[in-house]
């Protein structure tokens, strides 16, 4: 396999100079096809994600596939605006001058992706790299191994391997992927794993995209609005069982709120997830394997054993991965579950008096990957956004930021480093050239030796440099 990779890499690194040549029309061609291909393969796509995680379709179509045909549409509309050169401003030693900004492909770019959303995660930057003119290697993860297989079919019979080739397996081919000295590498996943990535690309000096995670907090004062909040901390949170990076990790709620956040967030779960009485395995995902089923259980557990309330649910089904939306409250705050990002259906709702206490709490902890207020108080709105430090932020709601292709999607320092999306992506994978086209009329020769007559000229060059 190690070989392979070797070859594959090889033939992309001569071909990346053929694509730093293509125009709109070639890359817009290329990511039609993209599209055609993964709507021809939509019946597949959803049986293979009914496998790996027991997502409903409704579920797949709109957080996989339409988020993925946004992203190339998007691309498409817009791809000739973002290649055209920008013109940049002028100073005294370019007085003259033309001044542009040319976006050139980075070249040759390595794509790992996680496997909470195995096909979204990896499409969305491939449709970057192709807007930008890249070759990339894509590298899915072997735990949601279905959804893996399909796309490494799907990649083979779209592209050549010298333009977009995809690498099935386990840790040891991303090893071999990170020794060589790509272009670029555009890693999606855990911190700690993002710190192996990052380590890699240094031997290289190449540069690097990380998105990761960490603990997105909820704050919740007491001029919120109650269910409306429950509603969507709920949603947020149980997409995908949890497994969503940006999913609402924790709630820090005014005390005087708990029991009816409590109450509106049962009443929402039992509404969308449970059917006479029972949760809907049709529409509620599973966990990914016995592993994280493990580890999430046991999270739970340590924390009712340091103090936690039991406040809705609990239950577990090993057998099925299943882990009924569990919600804990009186959480002790030196638990491990408010140390480690949860990445399950597992609550957790710290209390406070007054909104600086919640903000400590945030601050406290590493920057996370997304923040949510909910507050129908701007004073407050503006006190959280400008106090703390995340990712993203949603006022008022959960996840929607990530929709918006017009927005930068991406974490701050053990969050992530980098954004995605709409041309923040296509940024992330080209190099922003300066180029200065310079006139008849340049005025550097004044500051060329001999310097001896030229002294008189520092006080009046200080002033206009």
């Amino acid at each position: 396999m190690e070989q392979e990779i070797k070859s594959v890499f090889d033939l992309q690194q001569k071909h990346k100079f053929s694509l730093r040549k293509t125009d709109a029309r070639t890359r817009i061609g290329k990511l039609k096809l993209l599209k055609q291909a993964l709507v021809n393969a939509e019946e597949v796509i959803f049986n293979a994600l009914e496998k790996d995680l027991r997502k409903n379709r409704f579920e797949t179509a709109v957080t996989e596939l339409y988020f993925t045909y946004a992203e190339i549409d998007h691309a498409i509309k817009q791809i000739k605006a973002w290649m055209r050169p920008k013109s940049a401003g002028r100073t005294m030693s370019n007085l003259f001058a033309g001044n542009k900004i040319y976006y050139e492909p980075k070249g040759v770019c390595l794509i790992i992706a996680p496997w909470n959303y195995p096909l979204q995660l990896i499409m969305s930057p491939l449709v970057s790299a192709i807007a930008a003119g890249n070759c990339a290697v894509l590298k899915p993860s072997e735990l949601s191994e279905a959804t893996a297989g399909v796309i490494s079919k799907l990649i083979a019979a779209t592209f050549e391997p010298r333009e977009i080739a995809c690498f099935e397996g386990d840790a040891d081919v991303s090893t071999a992927l990170l020794k060589l000295p790509f272009d670029h590498i555009f890693f999606t996943g855990s911190t700690a794993i993002g710190k192996v990535v990052m380590e890699a690309a240094a031997k290289n000096l190449t540069s690097v995209t990380l998105e990761l995670g960490g603990k997105s907090p909820a704050i919740v004062d007491g001029t919120a609005d109650i269910k409306k909040a429950a509603e969507k901390i709920a949603w947020g949170k149980l997409v995908n069982a949890g497994q969503t990076c940006i999913a609402p990790d924790y709630v820090v709620i005014e005390e005087n709120r708990l029991n009816d956040f409590v109450e509106h967030y049962k009443n929402t779960v039992q509404n969308l997830f449970f059917e006479d009485g029972r949760i809907n395995k049709k529409d509620y995902a599973k966990i990914i394997n016995g592993k994280h089923f493990s580890r999430l259980n046991n999270l739970k557990e340590q924390a009712i054993a340091d103090g936690a309330r039991l406040a809705f649910g609990g239950e577990i089904d090993e057998k099925s991965q299943t882990m009924l939306p569990t919600l804990l409250t009186s959480v002790n705050a030196k638990s491990t579950i408010m140390q480690e990002e949860i990445f399950g259906p597992v609550l957790p709702v710290i209390t406070f008096k007054n909104l600086q206490e919640a903000i400590d709490l945030v601050n406290s902890k590493s920057k996370p990957l997304a923040l949510y207020i909910f507050s129908d108080k701007k004073q407050n709105q503006d006190k959280i956004i400008k106090e703390t430090s995340a990712g993203g932020t949603c006022v008022n709601d959960v996840l929607v930021h990530i929709s918006n292709p017009n927005l930068p999607f991406g974490g701050v320092n053990s969050s992530g480093m980098g954004s995605c999306h709409g041309i923040f992506g296509f940024k992330t994978f080209s190099h922003e050239r300066a180029v200065v086209f310079q006139s008849k009329f340049g005025v550097t020769k004044m500051v060329y030796p001999p310097y001896g007559k030229k002294m008189g000229l520092l006080k009046w060059l200080k002033k206009l440099m």
